[in-house]
């Protein structure tokens, strides 16, 4: 099993920045894919940006140029890095992971969530 605890959300105005951090633990050696998803009420929740351990990253067209994924392996730690936010980002950001190297269906396992609000 790996747990998965977010941080570093909260409210930030257009054009400003956050960094969301999350804390893996457990069988983190299992772990062959990363990613962060975003949900608002109501919608589906949609993948943000994800990195394999075979070195694959992508990213939603909507982020593409402004958020960075980057992982600390010392650490455990994977992050985002949000850039020119904006009102549209606004929603609650999980941190996933799986021990498949890729992206597309259901990771196996997430965190609790973090709300990031983007103010206009």
């Amino acid at each position: 099993q790996v747990q998965l605890v977010e941080s570093g959300g909260g409210v930030v105005q257009t054009g400003g920045s956050l960094r969301l951090s999350c804390a893996l633990s457990g069988s983190v050696r299992s772990i062959l894919a990363m990613g962060w998803y975003r949900q608002v009420a109501g919608k589906q929740r949609d993948l943000v940006a994800v990195l394999t351990t075979l070195g694959s990253i992508d990213y939603a067209d909507s982020v593409k140029g402004r958020f960075t994924i980057s992982r600390d392996n010392a650490k455990n730690r994977l992050y985002l890095q949000m850039n020119s936010l904006k009102p549209e980002d606004t929603a609650v950001y999980y941190c996933a992971a799986d021990h498949r190297a890729g992206w597309g269906y259901e990771y196996a396992w997430w965190g609790q969530g973090t709300q990031v609000t983007v103010s206009s």
